[in-house]
């Protein structure tokens, strides 16, 4: 792990489980494109409010990012790179956009927790992903829904 923030916050948190001691390293990431979303989804996640977060399915393959998987440990930091939590994935759905219900919106936390509000900012979302690989969303495309629990925060 390059980040030193991370690593230290990942070292705390294995002297306390070490059953994890053997785990694939972490990933270390933000959620959000600028520093109000990024903060904004941090403050959720440290409150509970936040419990998931959707990936485009072909973001992912351009980018040639492995699918979460259950297990997989994230290590989360602020918009500056300090380490604020770690997350781990505990449940990973597909499914195309339009088949997103409200009560996925509600766990994923996020404005009014409203179905709409998670199209609009999603879609807005994946529109700027796809762009730079020449790709435009579409209501079948596959939605990656990673669902996480807060494991450890400092």
């Amino acid at each position: 792990m390059k980040n030193a923030s991370a690593r230290n916050l990942w070292g705390d948190y294995l002297d306390k489980h070490l059953e994890y001691a053997f785990s694939h390293e972490p990933k270390v990431t933000r959620i959000g494109n600028s520093e109000n979303e990024v903060d904004e989804a941090l403050k959720l996640i440290l409150s509970g409010k936040k419990r998931a977060t959707s990936h485009s399915l072909l973001g992912l393959q351009y980018r040639k990012e492995a699918l979460p998987k259950i297990g997989d440990f994230t290590v989360l930091t602020n918009w500056k790179g300090d380490a604020k939590c770690i997350l781990r994935t505990v449940a990973v759905r597909l499914k195309p956009f339009f088949s997103i219900r409200e009560s996925y919106s509600k766990i994923e936390g996020e404005g009014d927790l409203s179905l709409t509000y998670w199209k609009n900012k999603h879609w807005d979302e994946y529109t700027k992903e796809l762009e730079a690989f020449g790709r435009v969303p579409r209501e079948s495309m596959i939605v990656v829904c990673e669902y996480f629990e807060k494991v450890f925060e400092r």
